[in-house]
């Protein structure tokens, strides 16, 4: 065997020619890279930037010290968190109304989806879409506002009903047992119309051959929904799903905070209102940042554990 072709193995290009390479991307997609950077710089500095900060979370944080110079406690902060009697309940409402919100919140966009898919009129189809994805911009306030009006103890319509049949009103959010469910359904109703149109964007880019064949074989509306659309549309519901599952810890507060009162509090106190009224209200900066931060980590593990239990049953992850 001639040696020559060993000997004449490729070689690793000198690093010269790889900045070559990329100057010479960056000059060619310079257009692109112009355009994606404000959401870049936004990230950085929102996002990226602040977690500077989290050492305060193992400090006593003293505004006259600023962040360097306040003393460090260790994870004091966290030890007084997890031995507060209050913590378990915070900590269950949390799990719970988002469990709940995840029980709900998730096949229900997937069941309009497939209803408007089958809406065979074009025009009553971008109607009823318009009219259900409406109270997406509508603000936290106003949504809270809207209920209010249906379930006010005094003038709610609810009650107005109840009245005129002879009961007694029935003041709702007075009653700890009633928070979740008005919470988690006043949130479907809100955000089920605009999480649908992922879907329906997913149902659209199924092949209608798919359909044609199933239907010259016989097969019954409900089966080619069953056979055809909804394993067409599984991969967008596993990726939503896991990013739902990842922000399991993260109930907004500021609706919480609306139809909060202290009838209710037993069931709607929750982290990031805990978090809000300590860190905020009681100027009490560390202990309001470790309990953000036990918050976070928490969200971190259970995407990452989620993420991995779905590409090993159905190959399809975030990552």
């Amino acid at each position: 065997m001639d040696t020559r072709l060993n000997s004449a193995s490729p070689q690793p290009a000198p690093k010269s020619n790889k900045w070559t390479h990329v100057k010479r991307q960056l000059k060619r997609n310079i257009g692109l890279y112009i355009i994606i950077s404000p959401a870049v710089l936004y990230f950085l500095i929102w996002h990226y930037w602040p977690m500077y900060g989290v050492q305060i979370a193992f400090k006593d944080f003293m505004p006259g010290l600023g962040i360097w110079n306040s003393p460090w406690v260790g994870f004091e902060h966290f030890e007084r968190l997890f031995d507060a009697y209050y913590f378990w309940t915070i900590l269950k409402n949390t799990i719970g109304i988002s469990l709940y919100g995840l029980l709900v919140g998730i096949p229900a966009p997937i069941l309009l989806a497939l209803l408007f898919n089958e809406i065979r009129n074009r025009k009553f189809r971008s109607f009823a879409q318009s009219i259900s994805y409406a109270p997406h911009f509508i603000s936290v306030v106003v949504a809270v506002g809207i209920l209010f009006f249906f379930i006010s103890p005094t003038n709610g319509v609810f009650n107005s009903i109840l009245v005129s049949l002879g009961r007694e009103p029935v003041d709702y959010l007075a009653e700890p047992s009633k928070f979740w469910h008005l919470y988690v359904w006043s949130g479907v109703w809100q955000g089920v119309g605009w999480s649908s149109l992922i879907y329906s964007a997913a149902i659209s880019g199924i092949s209608p051959d798919l359909y044609e064949a199933a239907y010259m074989d016989g097969a019954s509306k409900f089966r080619r929904i069953w056979h055809i659309t909804i394993p067409g549309i599984v991969p967008t519901i596993v990726i939503l799903s896991i990013l739902s599952a990842g922000g399991i810890m993260s109930v907004g507060f500021e609706k919480i905070l609306l139809m909060q009162n202290p009838m209710n509090l037993e069931t709607s106190e929750v982290i990031s209102t805990y978090m809000y009224k300590s860190g905020l209200l009681n100027t009490q900066y560390s202990f309001s940042a470790a309990v953000g931060l036990f918050n976070n980590v928490i969200n971190f593990i259970i995407l990452i554990i989620v993420n991995a239990v779905a590409r090993k049953a159905g190959e399809t992850s975030l990552w």
